[in-house]
């Protein structure tokens, strides 16, 4: 009995250092890019459960004996990479019955094996806004995801319940897009006076809640519609505006301070035209780069520029994919054609990062290597913006999603048709 008291004391001190060793991760050797400061040569990262609990350089941040060690000299280590705008997952939103759907969830049509969301692995991508398509005034309520393994769409989420917390934003469109044959407007104009009448309804929804005071008996008849532009006018869902030309542009700004709503603009082509105007609405512009011609004629003067212009002008500035408008696997090169075209490259990076993460309200947790957030990052071969590097492994929340040595994952970070053809009518309606 003895000897068995003895055996469990042993072992009983023995387990911290057993799970210690399972949980804490450090990687060490490789330049480190934060992207809130500095880049560190020959850096060191500690992980421990999901979390980051150290960053800095060797000799500066003490290595848990018992954690295991990753050499990633030769390599560079920054975060996962944040897509503002995305249409990953299969989902759809409204459909032709009306104009305005703010009722509608992508949440309930997301297929959370879908492969797109490994080929957005591949490219270092680990945290997505994933939109409604684009040919609705409203088009439904995006979804903001972590691309965590999952079998429920749930365990993607940031929120831990969807039914309680405001787990996106809302996707409104105007231009081209949404205008068409009743009940769909026929014009621009139309187009903003019908948002505008539904905003007017929502403001007298809040104002019948507000009187009610929590009282049941004089609570409004309960629209979830309703209640999703409530949380928009309390500032609690952000609109998510897809809009390109610089007039359209100016009417997304205008409808959000009439009626007070938090905005994100997105694609804005020709931003570069009214770059002043955004930064003085103080409106953050979530841009896309397109790489080969075609498309819509309201984008025809969409510039590389954007991003340089845009910087110049103070405006908080994002790139995202529109996937798969372009490709989830070249995300990183979005950042590139930015430099080529003048803009900074801190900016350019930050745009891949927490420029995204503060328009999706996740700035704390992720867009950032630092002490205390999530432990999403990638390893490249190199220079992030080089058109030589790849993605070496992308690691969501201390746990690897995506490796290149892997054959199953390789094969997702190269190949075309073949293995993407059960996904190519994800986007099958123009969202551009």
């Amino acid at each position: 009995m003895k000897r068995f008291i003895q055996l469990s004391i042993l072992l009983l001190f023995c387990i911290p250092a057993i799970v210690l060793a399972q949980q804490t991760k450090v990687f060490t050797g490789g330049k480190i890019i934060p992207v809130s400061g500095e880049p560190i040569e020959n850096g060191v990262m500690v992980i421990q459960d999901e979390k980051i609990i150290a960053i800095g350089a060797q000799g500066e941040v003490d290595i848990p004996t018992n954690a295991k060690k990753y050499d990633v000299s030769g390599k560079v280590i920054m975060p996962g990479l944040v897509d503002s705008h995305s249409h990953v997952g299969g989902g759809d939103g409204g459909d032709r019955s009306s104009a305005l759907h703010p009722d509608t969830r992508i949440l309930d049509s997301i297929d959370p094996r879908s492969d797109t969301f490994k080929k957005a692995l591949a490219g270092g991508i680990t945290t997505v806004n994933v939109m409604p398509g684009s040919g609705h005034l409203m088009s439904g309520q995006t979804v903001y995801l972590k691309l965590r393994k999952a079998n429920r769409i749930e365990d993607m989420l940031f929120v831990d319940n969807p039914r309680e917390e405001v787990a996106g934003g809302l996707k409104m469109a105007n231009g081209t897009n949404p205008i068409g044959k009743g009940p769909f407007p026929g014009t621009r104009a139309k187009s903003a006076s019908m948002v505008r009448e539904l905003f007017i309804k929502a403001q007298n929804y809040k104002e019948k809640i507000e009187k009610a005071d929590g009282d049941p008996d004089k609570m409004p008849t309960r629209d979830i519609g309703m209640e999703a532009l409530v949380e928009v006018l309390n500032g609690e869902r952000i609109v998510h505006n897809h809009t390109h030309r610089h007039d359209d542009i100016l009417t997304a700004i205008r409808l959000a301070e009439e009626f007070d709503y938090r905005l994100v603009l997105h694609h804005v082509s020709e931003a570069w035209k009214v770059a002043d105007e955004i930064a003085e609405a103080d409106v953050p512009a979530s841009i896309i780069v397109l790489d080969s011609p075609g498309g819509k004629m309201e984008a025809v003067d969409i510039k590389y520029k954007n991003g340089a212009v845009l910087e110049d002008a103070g405006v908080t500035v994002g790139y995202h994919t529109d996937a798969s408008i372009t490709d989830t696997r070249l995300f990183l090169r979005s950042g590139a054609f930015g430099v080529r075209a003048g803009m900074s490259r801190e900016a350019a990076l930050k745009a891949l990062t927490i420029e995204n993460a503060k328009m999706l309200d996740v700035q704390d947790r992720v867009g950032t290597l630092e002490k205390g957030k999530d432990a999403d990052f990638i390893i490249l071969s190199g220079n992030p913006l080089s058109v030589y590097t790849r993605v070496q492994q992308t690691w969501v929340e201390g746990k690897k999603r995506f490796d290149i040595s892997n054959p199953e994952d390789r094969k997702y970070a190269t190949g075309g048709y073949d293995v993407f053809e059960r996904t190519t009518q994800n986007h099958n309606h123009g969202r551009n």
